[in-house]
């Protein structure tokens, strides 16, 4: 067994807690990855030090400069595609198609950083005096805390991190405690790349002991979350009151619409992958199909056709289609929402159990399930279950459809199938969504693109694309006034 440090100062050093908590595969709890530290708010103090010594250097280095280690670090990602799919696989149990996707974002997310490094933009714009030169530039912040779910756990630090050094800030990474051996492994890939090592900070711990002190820290005027709203909403609490910039990305209730003029192969295909890819443990799952009367009962039969011949197991195994829950607590939260969904009288379609075949006992999975006759307002259609249940939603036209979509107190990703122009177009503009999807599914953001929802699924900000550049520095505006004399903007020149 191996027991993991944290990375403080530019050392690998324990906690100060002389703390630890251990890391099992999900699939097979039998299988111990190690011991990582239980560290606490002195931890997190000692490293938010050491980060504000790694800005002072780093923010004076230049951008396209800060943008070349980032691109070493693409190349490493590339090299050790394989061997991180595979550790992340044990680590938080998806199958191994999908965590060599999550590398590629990381690699995706490296290489576009890196091209940013030349672009962060500022404005040269012409004076309304004489002899005076105007303009803006965008500058770092500080010392950023990274706070990182389980479920994407190199793609998520990739699209937090690799925006927030090009911009010149340094980080303190706090993973999810049921990722930490990844989080571990991506720190040594940033360290191999040429980052300057107080740059970047683990600290590996539990929310309420790494994350709230970290959150709470003075001298941390930057905070990026993933993860439920319930911590978003205690998270932006805190934030607000210390006048910090944050981040938040949190839940999702996200719908598959298909339309009776779909392409029902292709919406199959979509909802499968939506609904159980990742065991739906994504903030972009496809949690409700909203199926349009006249094709609701032949789609529904393919479905549930298809979903009985799913595989679960372990995802290193090939043939593998649904891995396990993260934990145990997860798996019993599915069966409290299962038992919800009985009660409001929806028809269990499929599942709605833990499997029993060999090999599986030892894992947390939970069969692909699917509820019909779910009524648009019941806590099934409403609340983020996070796990693999899909709800299934009847109506009679788009207007209805699109309404059911919107009737959430969440705003993330949607997707409508459907061969009308006509409704399409509608779709995107009026589906309360930060995410649209025609004729695909709910899941699939591109690393070039703005990421992230509406209402309680966050407060604003995008990861992705060109937009979080903008989240991880700020702008100063500069005049320069060379005319030799006063001159007084708004009075002088327009004094007539």
């Amino acid at each position: 067994m191996t027991t993991f440090k944290n990375f403080i100062a530019g050392q690998w050093v324990e906690p100060t807690t002389a703390a630890y908590f251990e890391n099992r595969n999900p699939a097979d709890t039998r299988d111990l990855i190690g011991r990582f530290p239980r560290s606490g708010a002195e931890d997190v103090a000692r490293a938010v030090a050491s980060a504000q010594r790694g800005f002072a250097q780093w923010s004076r280095t230049p951008a396209p400069l800060r943008g070349d280690i980032l691109r070493r670090v693409g190349d490493i990602l590339t090299t050790r595609k394989e061997e991180l799919a595979n550790l992340m696989t044990r680590e938080m149990g998806k199958p191994l198609a999908e965590t060599r996707g999550d590398v590629q974002e990381g690699i995706d997310t490296a290489y576009y950083a890196a091209v940013e490094g030349r672009r962060l933009f500022g404005h040269t714009v012409p004076s309304e005096l004489r002899n005076k030169w105007a303009m803006s530039y965008r500058r770092p912040i500080g010392v950023c805390g990274i706070i990182t779910p389980f479920n994407f756990p190199l793609a998520i630090p990739t699209w937090k991190m690799f925006p927030a050094l090009v911009c010149g800030n340094a980080c303190v990474f706090k993973p999810a405690e049921d990722v930490p051996h990844t989080g571990h492994v991506f720190v040594e890939v940033l360290l191999e790349a040429g980052l300057p090592p107080e740059v970047i900070q683990l600290v590996h711990g539990f929310g309420e002991d790494v994350g709230a002190a970290l959150v709470a820290h003075p001298q941390v005027p930057v905070i990026s979350f993933t993860g439920s709203t319930e911590t978003g909403s205690k998270v932006g609490e805190t934030c607000g009151r210390m006048h910090k910039r944050l981040s938040l990305e949190m839940g999702g209730k996200n719908a598959q619409i298909v339309m009776d003029d779909a392409d029902l192969s292709l919406a199959l295909e979509g909802v499968l992958w939506g609904a159980f890819g990742t065991t739906g443990q994504r903030c972009t799952a496809t949690s409700r199909l909203i199926l349009q009367e006249g094709i609701h009962d032949r789609f529904l039969g393919m479905l549930v056709d298809r979903v009985r011949s799913l595989r679960l197991g372990d995802g290193r195994v090939a043939g593998t289609d649904v891995g396990p829950l993260i934990h145990e607590e997860s798996r019993k939260k599915v069966e409290r929402y299962v038992e919800i969904g009985r009660s409001e009288g929806a028809r269990l379609e499929v599942g709605g159990s833990r499997p029993s075949g060999a090999g599986l006992e030892h894992g947390y999975f939970f069969e692909p399930t699917i509820f019909s006759g779910v009524r648009a307002g019941s806590r099934l259609e409403q609340e983020e279950i996070f796990g693999p249940v899909l709800s299934v939603v009847r109506v009679r036209d788009a207007d209805e459809a699109f309404a059911v979509n919107n009737g959430v107190k969440y705003g993330l990703s949607s997707s409508v199938y459907t061969g009308s122009v006509h409704t399409s177009f509608r779709a995107l503009a009026e589906l309360d969504n930060g995410i649209t999807y025609i004729n695909a599914p709910t899941i699939g953001a591109e690393a070039h693109l703005p990421f992230g929802g509406v209402k309680q699924t966050g407060n604003g900000h995008r990861e992705g694309g060109w937009e979080v550049y903008e989240f991880y520095s700020e702008t100063k505006v500069c005049y320069v006034d060379y005319s030799g004399a006063l001159q007084r903007a708004q009075i002088d020149t327009y004094a007539g």
